[in-house]
């Protein structure tokens, strides 16, 4: 039995809801953060899914430099996250208010 086209969209559709819906209910950033990137991989399956079954490197290529991208977001938004916790001693979001006037 191989693994066809609609169960690796199947996964990649789990996968990002359960990564958007994390986004919506939780209050950590860093959980929100790691919900986005869930969501960002869940993506790069489907191109890989898709690139496999059409016989084609281009999803394969493009998740390449998906990938590459989302290194150098890790690194920012980790620092980001930092600089808030080192700022505010909090990462809960109803806390982080500062925008608010």
């Amino acid at each position: 039995m191989s693994i066809g086209l609609d169960q690796y969209l199947m996964l990649s559709a789990a996968l990002f809801a359960t990564g958007f819906f994390g986004v919506l209910l939780r209050k950590n950033t860093l959980v929100i953060y790691m919900c986005l990137e869930l969501m960002l991989i869940a993506s790069t399956l489907a191109l890989v899914a898709f690139s496999k079954f059409n016989g084609t490197l281009d999803g394969n290529v493009f998740v390449f430099f998906i990938l590459t991208i989302a290194a150098a977001e890790v690194a920012v938004g980790l620092a980001l996250i930092v600089a808030l916790f080192r700022r505010r001693h909090t990462i809960q979001v109803e806390e982080l208010n500062q925008l608010k006037h």
